[in-house]
């Protein structure tokens, strides 16, 4: 009784409908900026890596006193780049997760449409966890690139002492 109900909700109210495929797919947008924002992220890291390098084998080859400073500083970027691999690997998950709760969301609807209910509650079961860990995904994406920002502004921080303390 309870499933007949529900279909005829979902058949009365296209809202219902609606609701299951809008919200993922706005989330997947979300998501698919966060991969882009974090991939540009990473690339700059990327870049900063390299030039570091450079400058190492330069204070090496000059026996220049920088070596350990640039050292850190390296091993801070290459922090900086797994956890922005990380959080893109993270919202990558989202982004599958929330296609796979529009796609049963989209099939369990045009099933209740045709009048088959026995695998109701499965695919709502199924969307419900796909978003919640696409949610989630989301969530722990976003601490891992307020853990790299800490890292960024340190190494600014860093910067700027020494720039006041003429250590430069």
């Amino acid at each position: 009784m309870d499933m007949i109900a529900g279909a005829a909700q979902i058949e009365s109210n296209p809202f219902v409908v609606l609701t299951f495929i809008v919200a993922p797919a706005i989330l997947t947008n979300a998501s698919a900026l966060m991969v882009l924002s974090t991939s540009n992220r990473f690339a700059r890291a990327i870049d900063r890596a390299r030039e570091l390098s450079r400058q190492i084998e330069e204070a090496i080859r000059e026996s220049n006193t920088e070596y350990e400073r640039l050292h850190t500083e390296l091993l801070i970027t290459e922090n900086r780049a797994v956890l922005l691999l990380r959080a893109t690997r993270s919202f990558y998950f989202s982004l599958g997760a929330f296609a796979f709760a529009v796609f049963v969301s989209l099939f369990g609807a045009g099933l209740v449409s045709m009048g088959y209910h026995a695998f109701d509650r499965l695919l709502s079961l199924s969307a419900i966890a796909s978003v919640f860990f696409a949610v989630s995904g989301l969530v722990v994406g976003s601490v891992l690139l307020f853990y790299e920002t800490r890292l960024v502004v340190g190494i600014l921080q860093d910067r700027i002492k020494r720039l006041n303390t003429g250590k430069i």
